[in-house]
């Protein structure tokens, strides 16, 4: 069978440990086919270098290579996360587009493409990864790279008007068409692109699964919903129940109901509007006050990005706010962490809440919320509270599904997980883990490759 060749911003490291569910799947992937998995290595270094970083293990080779300082602020901290990504969130308030930023954004496209296309076989099968690398397909055929390429977008698509204020957005998404498929984690997502193609794109979609451009070429795209590694969430979490971690984190809770947000810091997971919910919650919800704790865990993420800086104040003293207002001298409400923990020991917390907040503005799958129901006790299960606006929602409907703008709605969303039945939880939960462990992260992989190969 053919080599996978994976293409990455970062790249999983054999060496790293890497919490990631994606980072297991690709790296199956690869073990399977035998192949290469190719990106930036994660440094920084003065001057331009050609020098290519090469490990081997398991019959994988991971090749990667290193950025400026110059090219980092570009196309990472720039146009990839302060253009793209806000725009991909339907946040154009906070887009920040220049042409100098794209145009190293390229720049580093086109280098990934030329350090890559040497290292291709024949009949290698190269699979590319998220908006950090959409023009990249598009130099490897310029360099006579004739391959079969997929593309898979992580994040949503937004609507076409939204697309087409992006000023370079022909040029950028009129790339995409140098791929055989593109994959998205929705239908929505997928309709809305399909949206812009005719009305901006200057194209036709010739069917539900094809679209052609206005020089005639064809390509195939779809909707691959990313999943989890489902039963190993289910081991690491009735492991890390009884472990050290999870024990101090019950003992602590003094009896109280545990509710749970792990996100990483970024203005899509709609912190601030959960923080103002969860304080709705303790005023609506009097009777319930003081009987539950509520842990949020946000790692910080792109900390160089003043957006994110200005996230992180608003958060703790959002925090503050609440915990002066309402805290009394044995009961602290909210527990606002910014560290990362282990994936195997977010697995025993999860387990040991009663409730999961998973509630962002915007998000293309939103993984937590699948590990959140993997990770919990078929006897006595946690609730769900999911945002309509994760694309975890199609897939989750049995959860407790809210709109994470009405700060009302989400707080009574919370009472009612709170004191919802024993036997509905286990209803929902039943319906959930069955379609999870049915539609794994193998089998997501397993339908996208075979698709990409029968292109």
């Amino acid at each position: 069978m053919s080599r996978l060749v994976v293409v990455s911003n970062r790249v999983a490291l054999p060496n790293e440990s890497r919490a990631g569910g994606l980072a297991v799947a690709l790296q199956g992937a690869l073990r399977e086919h035998g192949g290469l998995w190719f990106g930036w290595s994660g440094k920084r270094v003065r001057e331009p270098s050609d020098a290519l970083h090469v490990q081997e293990a398991q019959d994988v080779s991971y090749a990667t290579i290193d950025l400026t300082h110059a090219e980092h602020a570009g196309y990472y901290s720039g146009f990839a996360n302060r253009t793209l990504w806000p725009l991909l969130h339907f946040r154009l308030d906070l887009v920040d587009y220049s042409r100098e930023t794209y145009a190293v954004y390229r720049a580093v496209n086109a280098r990934f493409a030329e350090r890559l296309a040497p290292l291709l076989r024949h009949d290698d099968v190269v699979w590319v990864h998220d908006y950090h690398l959409i023009p990249l397909a598009h130099r490897l055929r310029e360099l006579g790279v004739g391959n079969r390429i997929g593309f898979f977008l992580h994040v949503p698509v937004p609507s076409s008007d939204l697309l087409a204020a992006l000023p370079s957005h022909r040029e950028l998404f009129d790339a995409l068409a140098a791929y055989d498929l593109v994959g998205f984690q929705t239908e929505r997502d997928l309709g809305r692109f399909q949206s812009y193609v005719p009305l901006f794109g200057g194209g036709r979609v010739v069917d539900r699964g094809t679209i052609e451009t206005a020089g005639g070429r064809r390509f195939r795209v779809g909707a691959y919903p990313i999943s989890i590694d489902t039963a190993l969430i289910e081991a690491q979490a009735a492991d890390a129940f009884g472990r050290a971690p999870v024990q101090r984190l019950r003992e602590s809770l003094g009896g109280r109901g545990l509710v749970i947000g792990v996100d990483r810091l970024d203005y899509s997971k709609g912190l601030p509007e959960r923080f103002r919910a969860f304080e709705r919650h303790l005023e609506r919800h009097p009777e319930l006050r003081g009987d539950t704790t509520y842990l949020q865990i946000a790692p910080e993420s792109r900390g160089e990005v003043p957006e994110y800086q200005s996230l992180r104040r608003e958060l703790e003293g959002l925090a503050g706010h609440i915990n002066g207002r309402h805290a009394a001298p044995e009961w602290t409400p909210v527990r606002y962490v910014n560290r990362n923990f282990p994936h195997d020991v977010l697995a025993g917390f999860y387990r040991a809440a009663d409730v999961a907040l998973v509630t962002p503005l915007r998000d293309g799958m939103n993984l937590v919320a699948k590990e959140f129901v993997a990770a919990q006790d078929g006897t006595d299960p946690g609730v769900l509270v999911l945002s309509r606006f994760a694309g975890a929602a199609s897939e989750l409907p049995e959860a407790v599904l809210v709109n994470p703008y009405d700060v009302d709605g989400v707080a009574d969303a919370i009472a009612q997980a709170l004191s919802m039945p024993g036997a509905e939880r286990r209803d929902r939960w039943a319906a959930m883990i069955e379609r999870l462990r049915r539609d794994d992260i193998t089998a997501w992989r397993r339908r996208y490759l075979a698709e990409l190969r029968a292109v």
